[in-house]
């Protein structure tokens, strides 16, 4: 089974991830592991990509295609994988598309994990650090016995600057931006799997299992 995952931040990507990965024994790949990968293997993609990375440049799509054909042809993906991350573009979509023609392979299912925004802003905006010892706390799932103190250290609880709603907003919108073309594209392929991902971890991995089949 091939599958790609689509959420956005804060949408329990990472832990329904983790649970198909046991439940089905396929691998994830990710395309910065992908990345981190080649460049430590030093394999010619992994060397041409870090020239990109060393100069503050995003990796064009040729590479990333590249390292996702490689990474797909590998021993441990011959029953299945899971692509989380990618394709994050309609142009992406389409060139996977062919790279996966040519090794005879297709995607089965494409899980969206769907939240509404006013639910993302507050799992994303509720995320408290102590300034003293780094512990992490949620003013939603996690909260504090002292509000803005640390339960372990008694340290001042602070949000990092890339959790404030501001910033929260904009990735919202550069996923909404980028990715909504894509789940139009795998809606007319009728490959889209969209889940209600609000609930616990549990039933929304009912919710994932129940389309997969």
């Amino acid at each position: 089974m091939n599958l790609i995952l689509l959420g956005p931040p804060g949408a329990g990507k990472g832990t329904q991830a983790k649970k198909l990965i046991d439940a089905y024994g396929i691998p994830q790949i990710s395309t910065g592991d992908m990345l981190r990968e080649a460049v430590k293997n030093q394999t010619p993609l992994g060397i041409e990509a870090k020239k990109f990375m060393d100069a503050g440049k995003l990796v064009t799509d040729e590479i990333v295609i590249g390292l996702a054909k490689d990474r797909m042809a590998q021993p441990d993906c011959a029953k299945g994988f899971m692509l989380d991350g990618f394709p994050r573009t309609v142009p992406q979509a389409e060139a996977l598309d062919k790279v996966l023609a040519e090794m005879n392979r297709k995607i089965d299912h494409v899980v969206s994990i769907e939240v509404p925004s006013s639910e993302l802003l507050g799992r994303l905006t509720g995320r408290r650090t102590c300034k003293a010892c780094g512990s992490g706390f949620h003013v939603m799932f996690d909260p504090p016995k002292t509000e803005g103190k640390c339960d372990k250290c008694g340290g001042e609880l602070y949000q990092r600057d890339d959790d404030n709603e501001a910033t929260v907003s904009n990735r919202l919108k550069v996923y909404d931006d980028q990715t909504k073309p894509l789940i139009d594209y795998y809606q007319q392929k009728g490959l889209l799997r969209p889940i209600q991902g609000v609930g616990s971890i549990d039933d929304i991995f009912g919710r994932i299992k129940a389309v997969l089949g």
